[in-house]
């Protein structure tokens, strides 16, 4: 069998971005075939616009180069979500974009089109692939020990023994402090030459590291990580004299010039304190305020600092009056001598402040950084302009009165005032230098917590210098003696780590903000190589050295390195080591900065340090945060035994197409936290012994070794060094029994060795088999950790009891700790013991060779107890359990011991068991609102209700994933429905409980497979532990859910089936809203399937099939979606009870339909025209034959168990000709049972209905003003409000939609008859007179734009039925005509882009699209339409039925039609602005744009339906698409109008295509 092809999946949103959670995307190392990055990208997104996605990932066999982008053209396909399928073959951080030329907002101008732009870029980390001894070693399996090389004695000898006693302790890795030639301080960190190791350390220089590096591996099964330090060089290397514009000086960094005058007056003042009769010796503050005032006097007072800050008044003037004065006059925005003034209009009477001011913004030389002294100033042609429009121009008449002295005044005054900012900034920043002088003198000199440094001497000066001073020599004397003070390094409190501290934004070295590392020269590269060549190629040429020799890096000082650098380096060590893992030290204070440089660098971990907790609740948190995933854990991937091979939604036009016969195994890329290297202790930290309690070692480092992640130790910790060593002062060398010894798991004296070992095995064990899921519990000073592998089950156990200070030595106590379902094995308990008197930490720290621990050893626990039961084991501490001591026990769980097996179990078979239902069927599996489900069930059975959550929106698999979905995603396992299921098994009995008793049912027998499978599948994990049974019982409903979705897939057509993800969505709605109830059918006794108008309001009796729901949702939501035996069904049943010519709008299973909708009519016979032309053959159904409910051409009422109903028969074309005719010959009826008990709400003269033709238009009218017969159908309810029986919108006349419906049914009838397909020609009017189909619909299109359009020009009104006295808008189209209440004719509602969409004949494309451009900007939100126009004196968004006040207009929700906002019309103007887009397009790309228009259009409702617990669009929204509270939550129209759009568009894609006029 061909393998699996892997992919993991990255959704690209509309603007470019990765659509991931959290935007960190980390994923695993390469692997052998390579897996894929598929980039999906919606086929008409925003990006997709002359788009292109730009990957800079290495090619097979190809070097990687970051400025080397591959180029994958985005094809646009407005059906499809296009795949790019990338291969992953090198570890590293990448990085992608998109270009593209943006949307322009719609217009029906022909604006320029915006110009290309390009995305942001993106990264992508892929994790290294390491091999220890050609096995492969996961990050997470890393047990890292640091050591500081200069402490490791003579090589190779002692060197040897250290590294055998690590290789012992069951480390795998060995992190070096850097192993170059140190400078002068001696310190590891302070590199005097990169490209040498040390030769103390190795006297064969790299020979020596290649040989310990290869025996460490071979020998001692460690790898070794080295440090890199790119920031700094050691003061004193030689380098630096040939090369001092590798860093900060005065001719590299000119905005340091005051800096460096500041720290040369300082050490200058410092080593005179004695003649200034200053103290030397700080024994007390008052002291340190000598010498502070002493500092303002002689240091600040006399170096004139603020001439750095301010412009010189005296020259600056001067300068700018003789421009004056020679005519020299630079306006903003003119040229020169330009005899123009301007943007200085009325300069004369400004303010003083407005001004300068003015200067500021456009005559100001040496904005932003300092400089020089008197580096500000200001351009003096600019300041010329200004002082002509002030006082005129120099020598003109208007000028003669102004002297030059007035002039030199006036500029002065000027100038004086714009100063004013910038000697405020100057005395903001002395007070700062003082006081951070004075902060950090006295933290070295006077405070507890400091190194209390004594005597103020050269030796040991006054401050820190911030300057290394190069010496001059035969080297340096080529430079200017400015060039040889470069800047020294060190860290700024709470910076910006995206900021350099040294660079020409920053003032931290002028106010001294900078802690300073004297012995380090910090490294100047600027932007790129070409900045510094010399820099950039020999730390390039180190970084790649070290890259030769060691598996991993640990970035020094990472946060203060440039990104730009960094990724260079990162990329140098890359092409010498590919899979090299690296580490960082990264302090930027911000989480959210921390992955800018995780990402960009492509940073394995970040190091963490357990050290940092003050408390055992911090220590907590930190293993908490550490751990790994919480035990339990939801999967979010396509499940592991999901026998479906799915099929691609998209075209896949990467690299790598997947060949038919290989399984295609999506992931999706998990939201990943930066991933840590969690150091029990580092060599920066103060060991237990100092910080807290010397017991608390074996704690603190067992509950690391329990975390899922990279842990790591440093060379003392384990031996219980009394004290931090100092790796710049310290001389001794290391001395470990370690390293003399067999190292043997167990306890013992001279530290925690044994005891390490075995938690590195456990540890490295558990990281190479995967064990992620853990659960920490604190209680007091107790912190237990569990951590399991997530398919075997099997785990380790921890118990610590902390050794903080303050506790003593009170052992505490912990609750017996209930392992459910669990079986446990003590593998060993143990405490520490030290010696940490104050005596025997003197005399370990007394020995002059050699660093030691404190005498120590580590002994068992006794009394530790398990208390094994069938249910549970309990593990029980004794009361003498110290601080200093931990438990280590092995668990399993009997029932899962084969869980592996389990999972595929679980997600298997559903295929088989799903692939036998019907839509029908998949209707009881995944849906049923409550209403549904009491109703079939005669009110036994309803939603399931979840404790402390509510009851689920579906009975069904859609009710619980709903839920689920989210609760998978976040992983929340502290949901309701998580700690309802850890109660109980309620959940499961009833999924299978209730599809057992459907499948009993008559006709939904099917149901008993998927009820089977389900049983099966929640009997094999009813026996797991409880608290695994949410993962489980998820895993199960996701496996079914997904089997039964792919199941309703494939009933629907070819263009669902195979059409992007929301198109699927809507489609689905379908099966949703179509189902078999008790109290509802299509007929008076026969019980079949029907469509709901929604959920739940409209979903069981009368209230749920509505004649104008079904046929304006049918197009969509059947015919589209391939249902065409349930379209077919839907119209033979609303055929049958025709009467007056009319269909009911409330059906009411036939029995008492009501005739009271004049548009329900015309929607019925559009759906029957699309049928005949969707459907193979659909013309066929003109033929069929249907009883009749009532009798032809008959408007009696009789019962429908009367003998006549049913007694004859039409066919469909008969019933087609009887609407017709009955509208020609005109309708006038009252409503049969007219009165209260039909509509209790109604006047008596709304019961009245009168239709009829205007023969002179051949426009059809109907309606009065107390009643309502289109879909803005709201009756006002309120006595109250005296709004009872008074239509919110009667839309009496010729509703605009009714008209382009009618005339589409007359095209159509017509040419029926023209083919022989239809054998009526026409009607008979009530006079008697025959009107052809073709006649009539010529009237109409004759009369329609001078009978409905309104003009935008009024000029134009009178070849119009206009009065032009009450136009609202212009350019619009009527929406009704000869209404009732005039004024409501020339309302801008949403209903004539319906009659576009029908008949588009009868609109010129022109005004349609202008029209259409208005509705867009006017009454479009972001789902739904606005049914009336927010200018309208009527408009009332905010719908709410429950009010009852005295508002007319709003009161009992009259105002449902009156602007809130409906979905359903959203179709239908996306319809037609597609239709008359396409029509002005005249190529490729503006087709495209036309499409893509409609796709951004379509966000809000993608967005909703993702959301919605009830998987549809809702009914309507209020303003803005707020939620309404009232409606509908999912509607039929709401999708089936959708659906049509997309069906539309297959075709106008597909007239195009064949070169036809869209």
């Amino acid at each position: 069998m061909p393998a699996s092809q892997v992919n993991y999946h990255l959704p690209l949103t509309d603007d470019g971005a990765p659509d991931v959670p959290g935007g960190y995307i980390y994923l695993p190392p390469p692997t052998e075939p390579a897996y894929n990055i598929r980039f999906s990208i919606e086929g008409t997104s925003s990006i997709c616009r002359q788009g292109s996605l730009w990957v800079n990932f290495p090619e097979a066999g190809k070097d990687f180069d970051r400025q080397n982008y591959r180029e994958y053209n985005l094809r646009p396909d407005f059906h499809r979500v296009l795949e790019i399928d990338v291969p992953v073959v090198a570890a590293g951080a990448f990085a992608f974009y998109t270009t593209y030329t943006p949307l322009p907002d719609f217009t029906t101008s022909r604006d320029v089109s915006p110009k290309p732009t390009q995305t942001p870029t993106y990264y992508l980390d892929v994790s290294p692939r390491l091999t220890l001894n050609k096995e492969l070693l996961p990050l997470d399996a890393l047990s890292i020990f640091s050591i500081i090389s200069k402490f490791m004695g003579k090589y190779p000898s002692d060197w040897e023994k250290h590294l055998r006693g690590i290789g012992q302790r069951g480390y795998n890795m060995v992190h070096f402090t850097p192993l170059s030639e140190r400078g002068a301080s001696n310190s590891p960190y302070s590199i005097y030459d990169q490209l040498k190791f040390d030769s103390l350390c190795f006297p064969n220089g790299e020979k020596d590291v290649a040989t310990m590096v290869k025996g460490m591996e071979k020998e001692h099964g460690l790898l070794g990580m080295t440090d890199v330090v790119w920031n700094h060089t050691a003061y004193n290397s030689k380098w630096l004299e040939e090369h001092p514009e590798a860093g900060y000086n005065v001719d590299t960094a000119p905005w340091l010039e005051s800096a460096l005058e500041l720290d040369t007056a300082l050490l200058k003042f410092g080593n005179n304190f004695k003649t200034l009769g200053l103290p030397t010796v700080i024994n007390k503050v008052d002291d340190l305020l000598k010498l502070m005032d002493g500092m303002k006097t002689h240091v600040i007072g006399q170096l004139r600092l603020w001439e750095y800050y301010v412009v010189n008044v005296k020259n600056d003037v001067q300068a700018v009056v003789d421009s004056w004065t020679s005519g020299k006059i630079a306006a903003p925005g003119l040229g020169l001598e330009d005899s123009r003034i301007g943007s200085m209009e009325g300069a004369k009477d400004w303010t003083l402040k407005r001004k300068a001011d003015f200067l500021l913004e456009n005559g100001f030389l040496g904005a932003g950084e300092l400089g020089s002294r008197y580096h500000r100033r200001i351009d003096p042609k600019v300041g010329a302009a200004l002082l002509a429009a002030i006082c005129g121009r120099h020598g003109s008449e208007d000028q003669a009165a102004v002297s030059l002295d007035a002039a030199l005044s006036t500029m002065t005054k000027i100038l004086d005032e714009l100063n004013l900012n910038f000697y405020r900034e100057y005395d903001v920043d002395v007070t700062e230098i003082m006081e951070q002088v004075f902060n950090r003198v006295k933290y070295l000199r006077l405070d507890d917590h400091g190194p209390k440094l004594g005597e103020i001497t050269p030796k040991s000066p006054f401050i820190e210098s911030y300057f290394t001073r190069i010496p001059s020599n035969a080297t340096t004397g080529k430079y200017n003696s400015s060039s040889l003070a470069l800047v020294n390094n060190g860290w700024v409190w709470a910076a910006d780590a995206m900021r350099d501290n040294a660079g020409p934004s920053s003032k931290a070295y002028l106010r001294r903000e900078v802690i300073v590392w004297a012995d380090c020269v910090k490294l100047r590269y600027g932007k790129s190589p070409a900045d510094s060549p010399f820099l950039w190629d020999y730390m390039a040429r180190y970084t790649r050295l070290m890259a030769k020799h060691f598996a991993a890096f640990r970035i020094d000082n990472c946060h203060s390195t440039p990104l730009v650098v960094a990724e260079y380096l990162l990329d140098e060590a890359r092409k010498v080591r590919p899979d090299i893992a690296i580490y960082a030290e990264l302090f930027t204070g911000s989480e959210e900065m921390d992955y800018v440089f995780v990402k960009r660098l492509g940073i394995s971990a970040l190091i963490r340090e357990a050290m940092q907790a003050w408390s055992t609740a911090e220590l907590s948190r930190l293993v908490h945060r550490h751990g790994g995933r919480p035990i339990g854990s939801f999967e979010i991937d396509e499940v592991s035994g999901y026998d479906k091979k799915r099929p691609s939604q998209g075209e896949t036009n990467g690299v790598s197409g997947t060949s038919s016969s290989q399984r295609n195994v999506v992931h999706r890329i998990k939201q990943s936290p930066v991933h840590a290297l969690f150091m029990d202790c580092t060599h920066d930290n103060e060991v237990p012994a100092q910080k807290r309690d010397a017991r608390d070692t074996l704690p603190n480092t067992a509950l690391v070794n329990m975390c899922a992640c990279a842990t790591g130790s440093v060379m003392g910790y384990d031996e219980i060094y009394p004290k931090l060593v100092d790796i710049v002062h310290e001389k001794r060398l290391y001395s470990s029994p370690y390293s003399e010894k067999e190292v043997t798991i167990g306890g013992g004296e001279g530290g925690i060795g044994g005891i390490k070992k075995l938690l590195n095995q456990i540890h490295v064990m558990m990281g190479k088999d995967g064990y992620d899921e853990t659960h920490i519990h604190h209680e007091g000073e107790f912190v237990t950790v569990h951590r399991v592998h997530p398919l075997s089950r099997k785990g380790y156990f921890a118990v610590a009891h902390t050794a903080f200070p303050g506790y003593g030595n009170g052992n505490g106590s912990l609750s017996p700790v209930h392992l459910t379902g669990t079986k446990a094995k003590l593998l060993g308990s143990w405490t520490l013991e030290v010696d940490a008197s104050e005596a025997t930490k003197q005399s370990v720290l007394a020995d002059k060779e050699v660093l030691k621990g404190l005498p120590s050893r580590v002994m068992d626990v006794q009394g530790v107890s398990l208390d094994s039961k069938a249910e549970e084991t309990i593990i029980s501490i004794p009361s003498s359990f110290p601080p200093g001591s931990i438990a280590l026990f092995e668990t399993w769980i009997p029932s899962a011991e084969h869980s592996e097996g389990l999972d595929a179990f679980v997600t298997s078979g559903a295929k088989k068991a799903f692939g036998v239902l019907s839509l029908v069927d998949l209707n009881f599996v995944l849906y049923r609102c409550d209403e549904e489900e009491r109703d079939f069930s005669g009110g036994k059975d309803g939603v399931y209700n979840v404790p402390n959550y509510g009851p689920l929106v579906y009975a069904g698999l859609q009710g619980w994933w709903s839920v689920l979905r989210d609760v998978i995603r976040n992983n929340d396992l502290g949901h309701p429905i998580c700690q309802h299921l850890r109660s109980g098994q309620w959940a499961l009995d009833y999924v299978v409980d209730r599809l057992e008793r459907l499948s009993k049912q008559e006709g939904l027998a099917s149901l008993h497979q998927p009820a089977s499978w389900l049983a099966e599948r929640f009997a094999a994990i009813r026996k797991i532990p409880s608290f695994l049974l949410p993962r489980y019982f998820a895993l199960v409903i996701q496996t079914a859910y997904g089997a039964a979705w792919d199941r309703g897939m494939e009933l629907m057509s070819d263009d669902v089936q195979h059409g992007q993800g929301f198109l699927q969505k809507l489609a689905m709605v379908s099966v949703q809203q179509t189902g078999l109830t008790k109290s509802a059918s299509l007929y008076p006794t026969k019980s079949v399937p029907c469509l709901a108008a929604g959920l739940p309001h409209f979903s069981t009796d009368w209230t749920r099939c509505w004649g104008r729901d079904v046929f304006i949702s049918l197009r969509g939501i059947f015919l589209a979606a391939g249902r065409f035996s349930d379209a077919r069904e839907h119209i033979l049943a609303f055929a049958s009870v025709l009467k007056h010519g009319m269909i009911p709008n409330l059906l009411s299973r036939g029995k008492l339909p009501r005739y009271n909708s004049r548009d329900s009519v015309w929607f019925f016979l559009q759906t029957i025209q699309e049928y005949t032309n969707m459907v193979p053959n659909g013309i066929a159904i003109m033929k069929e034959k249907v009883a009749r409910r009532f009798l032809p051409y008959d408007d009696t009422f009789f019962e429908f168990d009367d003998k006549r109903a049913y007694s004859v028969k039409s066919t469909i074309e008969e019933i087609v000709q009887e609407v017709l005719q009955r509208h020609a010959t005109g309708l006038s009826f009252r409503e049969a049972n007219a009165g209260e008990k039909l509509d209790m709400q109604m006047k008596s003269e709304g019961f009245q209905i009168d239709v009829k033709v205007d023969w002179d238009t051949g426009i059809i009218f109907g309606g009065n003003q107390h009643n309502c017969g289109t879909w803005m159908d709201k009756m006002g309810e309120s006595p109250r409000a005296g709004s009872k029986g008074v239509p919110g919108t009667p839309r009496d006349g010729a509703a605009i939609e009714i008209t382009g419906l009618a005339y589409s049914t007359l095209v159509w009838v017509a040419r029926l008859h023209k083919e022989g397909k239809y054998q009526y020609d026409g009607v008979e009017t009530s006079e008697g007179h025959k009107v052809l189909f073709a006649d009539w619909a010529a009237m109409i299109e004759k009369n329609f734009e001078r009978c409905y359009y309104v003009p935008v020009d009024p000029k134009e009104d009178s070849q119009h039925d206009i009065n032009s006295a009450i136009v609202n808008r212009r350019g619009i189209y009527k929406d009704l005509y000869k209404s009732g209440k005039e004024y409501e004719d020339y309302q801008l509602r949403p209903n004539f882009p319906i009659a576009m969409t029908v008949a588009p004949q009868l609109f010129t494309p022109d005004k349609a699209l202008h029209a259409l451009e208005l509705a867009d900007t006017i009454l479009r939100g972001p789902t739904g339409m606005a049914t009336l126009d927010p200018s309208d004196l009527n408009y009332r968004p905010y719908y709410i039925n429950s009010e009852d006040s005295t508002d007319f207009a709003t009161s009992k929700g009259r105002n449902y039609h009156q602007g809130p906002e409906w979905l359903w019309p959203t179709g239908y103007f996306l319809r037609a602005l597609l239709k008359f887009d396409l029509m002005r397009r005249e190529t490729k790309e503006e087709r495209t744009e036309a499409f893509q228009q409609i796709t951004r259009r379509l966000a809000g409702c993608r967005k909703a339906i993702d959301e919605s617990p009830w998987a549809g669009l809702p009914e309507l929204t209020q303003k803005n698409g707020e939620f309404c509270g009232d409606s509908s939550p999912t509607q039929a129209w709401s999708a089936g109008c959708l659906i049509d759009l997309f069906y539309d568009a297959r075709e106008l894609s597909l007239e195009l295509l064949q070169g036809g006029s869209a």
